[in-house]
Formats: C-alpha cells, structure tokens, sequence
C-alpha cells in the first residue's frame, strides 16, 4: 500500500533539489491559478481584481526561483495577496498555495526574518480586517498556515545547515586522524631503520666473520654462515624496500632522519614537561644501571613521552614523577601523578584513545608487561617492566 505523505514528501524533495523542477513546479501552480481565477472570472467583481488575481498566479513561478528576482517576487506576491484579500475579499486557491510554497522557500533560503514579516499582513487581515466573517476565516487560515510554512521552511534550512556541519567535522577528523596516521607511519619507518635494520646488519657481518676468522671450520658450518649471511642481506634490502614505501606513504623525505631517542633524552623531556606544564616533574633512577639494547631504550622513552602527554591531557597541572628502577633482570619503568585519576566506571583507562594501546603494544613487542591504573593513595600509575635478559639476546 502506498503511503500518500510520504510520496508526496519524496516528490517535494525532489523539487526542492532541483532549480529546473522549481520551475516546472512554479509553472504548473500557475498555469492551475490562471485556470481557478478564469473559471470563478464571473463571480468576481472588478477588471481590477481580476487582473490582480491573475498577477498572483503569474507571480508563483518567479518566487520558485534561487534568484535575487525570488525575493522581489515573494513581497510581491505577499502584498497582492493581502490587497486582494482585504479591498476584493478575493481569495483563490491556487493564490493561497502559491504564497505558502514562496514563502516556504524563502524560509529555507535563509531569509527567515523577512519571512516572518511577511506573514505579519495577514495576521493583521485577520485581527483588524473588514467585519467579514468569511475574510477573517481566510485571513485566520492564511496566517496560521504562513507560519506553518516559514516554521517548517526554517527548520529544513536549520538540518540541512547541522548536516553540512556535521559532514565538515567528519570531513576535519578524518584529515586529522590521516595527518596522525602519516606520522605514526613515518615514526615506525624510522624506529624499525634505526633498530632492527641495525640487529639485522649486525647478523650479517658476524655471520660473515665467523666464516671468515674461524680455523678449521667445517665446509658444511662456512656454508651455513654464509648462506645466513646472505639471507640477512636480503632481510635487509627487502626491510630498506617496505621502509621506503613506509616513508613515501606518510610524506616523509627519505633524507629525513634522526636519531632514535633514548634514556639520555629523558631529562630533555621531562623539562619540556615542566615548561609546558609548570608542574614538578622528576627523575628517579635506582639500582645499578646497565646498558640497555636500543629496542628497549626506544620502547622506555616512547612510554615515559605518552604518559607525559596523557598526564598533560588529562591532570593538567599535576606534578608527575617518572621512575627508573634497574633490577637484575628488569627494568621498571613507573610514571605516577597526583592528579585526580580515572573517572569512575572506565576499567582503569583514563581515554579510550590509542595511547595506552600503543604502549601495550610497544611492551609486548619487547616481552615485557604494562600495568596501568589508579595509583595508591590518588593519582594515576603506568609501569612497565622490561625484560634486560631478553635485551641481551638480542644483541
């Protein structure tokens, strides 16, 4: 069964999105204007009326349009409507519809202040208008109907405008979130340069060296060796390929590098902490310190600069104290504020954005572990504990 509003509401839509069919539509309501004065043309008492009857419906097209001539055209048409419902007590149709759909239309164009003057006339017919009941009555219609019209015209403007501004802060995130995307990919490309590519050539020059610098060794052992050494420097060619498609991708320059950070920047980072924040930040380092694999000094600078910066997001102002506690097979890694903590109901997560996903995931790919949560006593505690056992059979 089909649903008469509705298809009515579909095939005004489809008017409304295209001037041509305006037109058209304009054209039609006139043309049935013309036909409804001409037929009640003997009951009507004047030339004059007559003639402004047909202006009315020979307006309705112009007042349709997406022209500077549509608003000179719809105060037209509101004024000859008035005059003819007051001096002629003449009302057709087809004049009605026609001031509703113009004035519906400059509603929605934005012009919703002269709209509502304009129905202003006709509440006026309607109050103080000539005693005559069957004029009121027009006069009461024509008013509440011309607001219906300038109401449901604002309100179209209205979605259509939060739409369009909805469809800018999409288009905005999504700029933003590639822009983010670029980065973390020209970031990879530079950590896995700086660190695997490096274990990588260092596989193949020992390989190569032990071949070469160890006496009697077995033809079955050298070709081994040498058979690791050459598929490191396929590894390495193959990995120099991904990383360049890495780098073109996020719109880096090959040229471009820099040296990984590591633990000796920590007090670098920790003052832009403190000149961004003006909060206390502190150093702490404990137990014996030991050198570290660059993997894992990478992976402790990127977790003490995310916390940092989620500190910054989420306790701006709080003092921050960043932990460094060397054991004799782990690195324990502790960033912990006095800020107010994690709201409640959030499992502990202070955002559910990809910052603590992205430590978790740097720990895990050094076999370490991450805790993160409320800290004793108030605040917010990250720790991460990082295998030195697993550091030294890398290298």
């Amino acid at each position: 069964m089909v649903d008469v509003r509705q298809e009515i509401k579909r095939v005004a839509e489809r008017i409304a999105e295209s001037p041509d069919r305006q037109a058209a539509a304009g054209a039609v309501l006139a043309l049935l204007a013309c036909g409804e004065t001409l037929v009640r043309g003997g009951s009507i008492d004047t030339d004059l009326s007559f003639a402004l009857s047909l202006a009315i419906s020979t307006t309705t097209p112009a007042g349709l349009l997406r022209t500077r001539l549509a608003t000179a055209a719809t105060v037209g048409l509101t004024a000859a409507g008035v005059v003819s419902l007051v001096s002629f007590h003449l009302l057709t149709v087809g004049g009605l519809v026609a001031q509703l759909l113009v004035l519906h239309r400059l509603a929605g164009r934005g012009s919703r202040r002269l709209a509502v003057v304009l129905v202003l006339p006709y509440v006026a017919a309607a109050l103080v208008g000539p005693q005559i009941n069957e004029i009121r009555v027009y006069g009461v219609v024509t008013a509440v109907l011309a607001a219906a019209a300038v109401a449901h015209g604002t309100g179209r403007r209205a979605r259509a405008e939060e739409v369009a501004r909805d469809a800018t802060e999409r288009a905005l995130a999504d700029t933003h979130h590639e822009h983010v995307a670029r980065g973390e990919r020209a970031r990879i490309a530079r950590e896995l340069h700086d660190v695997v590519a490096h274990h990588i050539s260092m596989i193949s020059v020992q390989a190569e060296t032990a071949r070469l610098t160890t006496p009697g060794m077995p033809e079955v052992g050298a070709k081994r060796l040498a058979d690791i050494g050459v598929t490191a420097r396929a590894a390495l060619t193959e990995m120099r390929r991904l990383l360049g498609v890495l780098r073109e991708d996020a719109g880096t320059p090959p040229v471009t590098r820099r040296p990984q950070p590591g633990l000796t920047q920590l007090n670098e980072l920790l003052d832009e902490a403190r000149r961004a924040t003006g909060a206390a930040t502190r150093l702490i380092v404990s137990g014996p310190v030991a050198p570290l694999d660059p993997g894992i000094e990478l992976t402790s600078y990127r977790i003490v600069q995310e916390a940092l910066t989620n500190v910054r997001r989420h306790a701006p102002g709080a003092a921050v104290d960043v932990e460094l506690r060397y054991h004799r097979e782990v690195l324990e890694v502790r960033i912990r504020d006095n800020g107010p903590g994690p709201p409640p109901g959030t499992g502990g997560d202070r955002s559910p954005g990809h910052g603590l996903l992205g430590m978790r995931e740097r720990v895990a790919a050094v076999g370490g572990e991450l805790r993160v949560g409320p800290a004793p006593g108030g605040g917010f505690l990250v720790v991460a504990r990082l295998p030195l056992a697993a550091a030294e059979a890398v290298r």
